[in-house]
């Protein structure tokens, strides 16, 4: 078994992270504290975390411990077929790649909307 985390944002725990949700503090800082441990936060993501909560955006963007995930092209036709930019692009970040060849797990404060969708979620609603 692999030691290797990576875990994708979602924008309700990116706002959650900026009112200061314990759950999404503590990934935050094993992200940068120890090794092994990649926090990934989409760019569209980002944005509707920065509306919900206005200055989350730079905030988490200057974490050391923070992966910004841009909108590459296979992210943007992955972003265009879906509902939402912010949900398209954490679904889209969190499939296997290379890299992470499980997947990445999606933090969030709103299971309910990943019920359905081929992710595993992880739930930091306190």
């Amino acid at each position: 078994m692999s030691d290797v985390m990576h875990i994708v944002l979602d924008d309700t725990a990116m706002a959650a992270a900026g009112r200061g949700n314990i759950l999404a503090s503590r990934l935050i800082y094993r992200a940068h504290a120890e090794s092994g441990w990649y926090l990934y936060a989409p760019s569209c993501a980002l944005v509707e975390a920065d509306r919900t909560r206005p200055g989350t955006a730079e905030h988490l963007a200057a974490l050391p411990g923070v992966i910004v995930l841009d909108l590459d092209l296979p992210a943007a036709l992955a972003v265009a077929r879906q509902k939402t930019w912010a949900a398209a692009h954490c679904h889209h970040a969190a499939q296997p790649t290379p890299d992470r060849p499980d997947g990445a797990i999606v933090a969030t404060t709103a299971p309910d909307r990943w019920t359905g969708e081929p992710v595993r979620v992880l739930d930091l609603t306190p």
